[in-house]
């Protein structure tokens, strides 16, 4: 029996009380075991960052968490970040690097919301700092009030591009969850649209070249064994992440 693919996941860092901890969210790595079909291996995001080589010899995939953390704006654009703005500079340093090795080595990537907007600053691309203030697009936050089920639950739809990789499996149109502040201002010119919000706000996107690599603004890893849709997401990741173990195996065995 073929192992499960081995999937990198970055951690943020997080200060509690007074030593800074590395931390990942257990839905993510509950969705690389019951979604992708693989053991996750988590990544630690240190100052100065570890060479990402070191993490993509290794691993046969790499999926880009949400945070409550944003990028820090310097990486995109000369606008100063707003008050009050929660910044991880040390994931920052981590993952903008990662992206752009993983798509060098042929490593497939899952992007998920902040994971999502790193993608697109590391490739080129610029972000809305607050797209409730843009005219003509959507307030995009969630309720932090409400219960989580509520938070997670399905907020808008999402038109998906005909002949995408989301459309495959998806259909025309599916309800997804929404719980992010920024958004795509610009989107890197590697990237291809495959989705999008009824204020034309991009949600998702997939890489131009061969290597597999999706990036979605919503949260598919939330209960994602009950929603086919998300299920749909996180099996074209797993099946990617067991192709590039193939390769990798068959390369050692040579």
């Amino acid at each position: 029996m073929a192992k499960p693919p081995l999937i990198g996941v970055p951690t943020d860092r997080k200060q509690i009380g007074l030593h800074p901890f590395l931390a990942v969210g257990e839905k993510y790595v509950r969705a690389v075991v019951d979604g992708a079909g693989g053991v996750p291996l988590l990544w630690p995001t240190l100052v100065p960052a570890l060479d990402p080589a070191l993490l993509l010899d290794t691993v046969d995939g790499l999926l880009l968490t949400g945070a409550v953390s944003n990028i820090e704006p310097h990486h995109y654009s000369d606008e100063p970040s707003w008050c009050g703005n929660l910044h991880d500079p040390a994931r920052d340093g981590t993952t903008l690097p990662l992206v752009r090795a993983a798509l060098a080595a042929g490593v497939p990537v899952l992007a998920i919301c902040r994971g999502f907007q790193e993608v697109n600053v590391a490739l080129g691309g610029a972000l809305h700092q607050k797209v409730h203030e843009v005219p003509g697009l959507m307030d995009h936050r969630e309720d932090k009030d409400a219960p989580l089920d509520v938070q997670y639950g399905p907020a808008h739809a999402v038109t998906l591009a005909p002949g995408g990789l989301l459309a495959a499996f998806g259909g025309t149109q599916q309800q997804v969850n929404s719980l992010h502040g920024q958004g795509v201002k610009r989107l890197a010119d590697e990237l291809i649209v495959e989705a999008t919000a009824p204020d034309g706000l991009i949600e998702a996107f997939r890489h131009a070249g061969g290597t597999f690599l999706l990036g979605v603004q919503w949260h598919p890893e939330w209960k994602v064994t009950q929603n086919a849709f998300y299920a749909g997401i996180f099996r074209a990741f797993g099946d990617a992440c067991r192709a590039r173990a193939r390769l990798h195996q068959e390369s050692v065995f040579a």
